[in-house]
């Protein structure tokens, strides 16, 4: 997906369990001072689930299992690590929490909101991939809110200025 690729708009998360864990990580992120986008593609060719910016630029990343078997069937997660300051996955209150690696931090999630069980290990980004990263963040997010400003617009008559 290209930095311009506008397809998730976090007002549009889809209403299934990942989306609803999706909501709820946002919140929470939200309210710890990062802000971030949904489904952003890394220059791996990975798609980071949630990419966040936080108060002091700090890079989080987020990945969503909605089950077991969505968990243990992906083995991409590694690939997001190098991207990010902090690695999270976000789960569902059943999903069981010692099938969560300890290279990477718990959050517990519903749609409502969520709870960081276990902080996320910190492995500080280098200077120009943090700028790469954040510049991919930043345009992501603005190209997806000028879209959202852009829909449903019609030109109305033209009148003479």
């Amino acid at each position: 997906m290209p930095d311009g690729d506008i397809r998730a708009l976090p007002a549009d998360l889809p209403q299934t369990r990942a989306g609803e864990i999706a909501r709820g990580t946002l919140r929470l992120l939200a309210g710890l001072g990062y802000f971030g986008v949904t489904e952003m593609t890394l220059a791996n060719n990975r798609r980071a689930d949630i990419a966040a910016l936080g108060p002091a630029g700090e890079v989080a990343m987020v990945e969503i299992k909605s089950s077991v078997a969505d968990f243990r069937s992906d083995s991409k997660w590694p690939e997001y690590m190098p991207f990010c300051d902090r690695f999270y996955f976000a789960v569902g209150e059943d999903f069981p929490q010692a099938l969560i690696p300890e290279e990477a931090g718990l959050i517990i999630a519903d749609a409502f909101g969520a709870a960081v069980i276990r902080e996320a290990p910190l492995d500080k980004l280098a200077g120009a991939r943090r700028k790469a990263v954040t510049l991919r963040l930043a345009r992501l997010a603005a190209g997806r809110l000028q879209a959202s400003q852009d829909t449903g617009w019609t030109p109305g008559p033209l009148s003479p200025t």
